[in-house]
């Protein structure tokens, strides 16, 4: 087998086995289709069993020229993952990735809201026609679920439950879990979903699964998701740009805030490690040093 079929194999188990979102898989098959290609620079097929430690290097430092570490740190963790792949499929004896150092990357936060920044923006959005009512919804879901783009982008009707006041999620690895509503979000969606339903009957597609909808009755695209945070955050003045994860990192930082258990914080956010959910804990140094001053013996 060539180096291109073994890659397609890869995939196809990252797909079924590992259910890997689609933004994943993509980022994965264009880290390894630019490592096969430099390992044919010079005009001949690729043989993966001849890789080792030192052409993997000159790959990765290939890799940082004009780049970010980040993307570097991306493109050695798909190796690693598709080395280990080899290994086990008993291609490989060993993973020539597995020693290699990753890039050392800073520790970087998106922009999020203040409490008072949340309520001007959720205020923008009116509910007086499909579009802003479906906007308004969004915004409220993002913040009231702490959802990633992804998660909401994918939400059909089915994963709804007004009443109990939840939405069923599917986060990373398929792993399943319930983002609460809140009144404010159950309202957004109750004026949203009658519109949604005029919407499909005028574009005859009253089977339409997906939740949130574009104008032509289809599942609105996560870009379409982003475009519609990024044009509600212009409208209502907000000083940086505001992206969904933005609004996913402001539902962790106001929870914080208000005392909740970081646990519990690991759980709302379907995180798998409470190292990922210890990055939330920026907390600004007003209300650090407000809380010391409130709980050491010694702060006065």
């Amino acid at each position: 087998m060539s180096g291109r079929d073994y890659l397609e194999d890869f995939i196809r188990y990252l797909k079924v086995e590992r259910q890997m979102s689609p933004h994943t898989l993509r980022n994965y098959r264009l880290d390894l289709v630019q490592f096969l290609e430099f390992l044919a620079k010079d005009g001949e097929a690729p043989d993966l069993q001849e890789v080792n430690y030192r052409r993997l290097r000159t790959f990765l430092a290939h890799c940082l020229k004009g780049r970010s570490k980040t993307t570097a740190a991306r493109k050695l963790s798909a190796l690693r993952t598709f080395f280990k792949y080899l290994q086990r499929q008993g291609v490989l004896s060993q993973n020539p990735a597995k020693l290699a150092p990753s890039p050392k990357v800073g520790q970087s936060l998106p922009h999020f809201l203040s409490v008072d920044e949340v309520f001007h923006l959720l205020g923008q959005p009116g509910n007086d026609d499909f579009g802003a009512a479906r906007d308004r919804a969004v915004l409220e879901l993002f913040y009231a679920g702490g959802l990633r783009l992804s998660e909401l982008a994918g939400l059909s009707l089915g994963d709804l439950d007004l009443k109990e006041g939840w939405a069923r999620v599917w986060g990373k690895g398929a792993k399943e879990r319930l983002a609460f509503l809140g009144a404010p979000a159950k309202a957004a969606l109750k004026a949203y979903l009658p519109l949604r339903a005029g919407l499909l009957q005028r574009r005859g597609r009253q089977g339409e699964a997906a939740l949130f909808l574009n104008f032509r009755g289809g599942r609105l695209s996560p870009r379409g998701v982003a475009r519609l945070v990024e044009k509600w955050a212009r409208l209502a003045g907000l000083s940086q740009a505001l992206t969904p994860h933005g609004l996913r990192h402001t539902f962790a930082t106001h929870l914080l805030e208000g005392k909740a258990d970081l646990r519990a914080v690991q759980e709302l956010l379907g995180h798998a490690s409470i190292s990922s959910t210890q990055r939330y804990l920026h907390l600004n140094l007003d209300y650090l040093m407000e809380e010391y001053d409130k709980a050491h013996p010694r702060s006065k």
